[in-house]
Formats: structure tokens, sequence, C-alpha cells
């Protein structure tokens, strides 16, 4: 494996003196845990919303006060599944659809009074001057992925907003130093304006465990020598899944002897049913899951077909679980999975490519194997859940102090 890179977690701070008229009257010296809001357009099943829970959980109490404000709703049984239903703040009117939320923004925050507001992705990006008005200490704003529409570039409007926005940030960053470089691009302004934090798994739950391969594969009809293909993520057009599906076709129409197993639900999961019909129960969609952990132990290989990605959590699942991954070299991919080392990459929407690896895999159990292996020693190395949670711990108290707050220890 080659050598890891440098941990991309210093985030560019604004300077300590830019924001002292507005801030003054809250500066403060306090013993009691940083009150910290994390701001979501909506708090629903994806990969920013997990991330965020992952801090909430995992922050230790004694510096951190968590809680989640949301502008247009949430999805009621993930928070009650989550236990986070007495900690979501509500700044919107979700029956009304999109808004304008910075008043109703300002008010959660005078009323709950954090010291630092933590907005995410463009939906959230008005918690920014929203926390100025409101005269919170720290300010920070950061982006966990892309949508379809932004391949085009950002409308102008957009990108002269963010510059703004990032302007009056303490602090900007993105979770991969592709998206970094995007935004930065996007918004006109320095690269070293808009900083890197990797996302973080739990290598204590997601983790190889073969004596589970036999129940669940027995549990799906799948038979046990047969080489079981992985996916999982919401079943939304910017994944492509239809890319898999053709790959599957390819590679049983040449007689290898394989499964597709893809974990998740969403709007598209109608049309890739009726796509893969012709597949038989050589494709199984098993929708939501709450024992991902298990189901990656009954697969031989994941495979992420996105058309463009920030950095996927299922990728670092996948490779903590010890299973090499086949995935497209766009957004942060290649900064997770590395050619020939932790697995393969193909361009997008290359069904050949996609099945040629795959058929290399199956054939080639050792390869299969030394490429998991190596995936999982990369996750423990250098993207575990415990890394994730110093790098934000570390930002937030350095802000903290740049504002005049010290937390005791």
């Amino acid at each position: 494996m080659p050598p890891l890179a440098e941990n991309p977690t210093a985030i560019p701070l604004a300077p300590a003196n830019d924001r002292g008229a507005l801030e003054s009257a809250h500066t403060e010296h306090f013993t009691a845990p940083l009150r910290v809001l994390h701001v979501l357009d909506r708090f629903d099943t994806g990969g920013t919303e997990y991330g965020v829970l992952k801090l909430v959980n995992g922050l230790p109490g004694q510096k951190f006060e968590s809680r989640i404000c949301v502008m247009r709703g949430t999805d009621s049984k993930l928070a009650d599944s989550a236990a986070i239903t007495e900690r979501v703040l509500y700044a919107g009117c979700p029956e009304k659809g999109r808004h304008l939320g910075f008043h109703r923004l300002v008010r959660v925050f005078r009323s709950w009074r954090p010291h630092i507001v933590h907005g995410r992705n463009w939906g959230a990006i008005e918690a920014v001057p929203a926390a100025r008005w409101a005269g919170v200490p720290v300010a920070i704003h950061s982006e966990h992925g892309y949508e379809l529409d932004m391949l085009r570039g950002l409308p102008l409007r957009n990108r002269l907003f963010r510059r703004g926005m990032y302007a009056l940030a303490d602090a900007v960053f993105t979770v991969s130093r592709e998206l970094s470089s995007y935004h930065a691009r996007q918004a006109g302004c320095s690269p070293e304006k808009v900083g890197t934090i990797y996302n973080g798994v739990d290598t204590d739950r997601f983790k190889p465990g073969p004596l589970e391969s036999r129940r669940i594969r027995e549990e799906l009809g799948i038979p046990e020598g047969r080489f079981v293909i992985g996916a999982a993520g919401r079943l939304v057009s910017i994944k492509d899944y239809p890319t898999l599906l053709r790959a599957a076709q390819q590679l049983l129409h040449a007689g290898n002897d394989v499964s597709v197993v893809i974990v998740g639900d969403g709007p598209e999961r109608v049309a890739l049913e009726r796509e893969a019909a012709p597949l038989g129960n050589r494709v199984k969609f098993l929708g939501k899951r709450d024992d991902l952990p298990v189901l990656f132990n009954a697969m031989n290989a994941f495979v992420q077909t996105s058309i463009c990605e920030g950095m996927s959590n299922t990728i670092l699942e996948a490779m903590a679980s010890g299973l090499p991954v086949v995935a497209t070299g766009v957004g942060g991919n290649p900064e997770l999975v590395t050619q020939e080392q932790t697995g393969l990459l193909f361009p997008p929407s290359d069904v050949p490519t996609l099945a040629a690896n795959l058929a290399r895999l199956a054939g080639n159990l050792s390869l299969s194997r030394r490429l998991g292996a190596a995936a999982r020693e990369l996750t423990l190395l250098k993207f575990g859940l415990e890394r994730m949670l110093a790098s934000y711990e570390s930002l937030y108290l350095t802000l903290a102090a740049r504002r005049g707050l010290s937390v005791g220890r």
C-alpha cells in the first residue's frame, strides 16, 4: 500500500477581530459545555444526516452539548430510532415547501443561544448570516456532496451568494479534497479558504465477520459458493444503479455465477426493479435495512456507480468490512479507493469496464481478499470514526477559543 497522505483536516479560520463589534456582547469564559447547533435543510435518511448523528452522539458530553435544527421537517422514524427527537429544533414550516428561513433561524438561535452554529449544504447556507445577526460567536458552513445539476456548474447568483457566505463564516470545509476544490472554484475564492475533513467510519461496528455470511446467504436464498456483488444507498438517479444492473446482465450472459444485492430505497426503485426483472432472483432489492454491517459480511465485493460523489460513507463502511470496492473514479472516490491497492476504479456509466472488473474479482478470489484486507487496513489508519471526531472537536474548540470561549476540562 502506498504511504498515507497527510490527513487534510486543517481548516482556514477567519481573522479573530473581523466580527468583534457583532459578537462582543456574547463573548464569555465558561466551564459548561459548548452549545453546538447543527443546521440542516431536512433531517432525512442520508449520509449528511448520519454524519451529524455521529457527532451528536460521539463528541464528549463534558465539552459539547449538541442540538439539530431543521428548516423543512424531519423523518420522525429516523429521529425516533436515533433517540434524538428531544434534541431537534425546528426553524421552518414544512407544509409550505421551500422558503427563506433567515428570520426563523434567528429566532431559534436567540432562543437556544448556541456558541457554535454549523450549517450544512446549500439548503442551510442561510445559517451563516442568521448566526451573525443573532450574535452567535462562531458560524461554520460545510458541503457534503453533489447533486446532478451541480455537474454543469452553479448558477451565477448561487456562486456569488456562496462567495459572500464563505467570507462571512469562521470556517468553510467539505468532506473531500476534490469537493473542496470544486466549491473554491465555483465561489471564486482562494483554495485555502475551503478546507477538508474526511468522513469517518465506526470500524468496530463495520468489520469482517465471516461467521455471519452463511446465515445471511441462507436468508437471501443465495448459494454459499456464489460471488455476491453488493451496493447500498438511496435509489436515486445520481447513484446510477442501471449501470450496475447492465453490468450484472453482461456477467451472467458470460457465464459468471453472481448475484447482486442492493440495500436501500428511494424514488427510482420501481424503475430499477422493472429493469432487473429479466435477471430473475439473481438481483435482490432489500429496501432499508438496519443490519447493514451483517449484510456486508455476505458480500464478496461492493460496487458504487455514482455519477458524482462527495465522500461516500457506504464505500467507507464496505472497506471497513474488508470488501474490495469497485467504484466510479469521480469526486472523492479516488481519495478512498486506490487502483489495484484497495479496489478498482472505472469511468461513470462504463458498463463493459465495470463488468470486466467484477469478472476479474469473481475469477480471482485471492485478489478480492487482498484488496479487501488493504481496504480494511486503510480505514483503520486513516478513516476511523475516532479520527473524524477528533478533527471536529479540534475545529470547534479552536474556533471557540478564537472568540474568547473556553471550556472546562
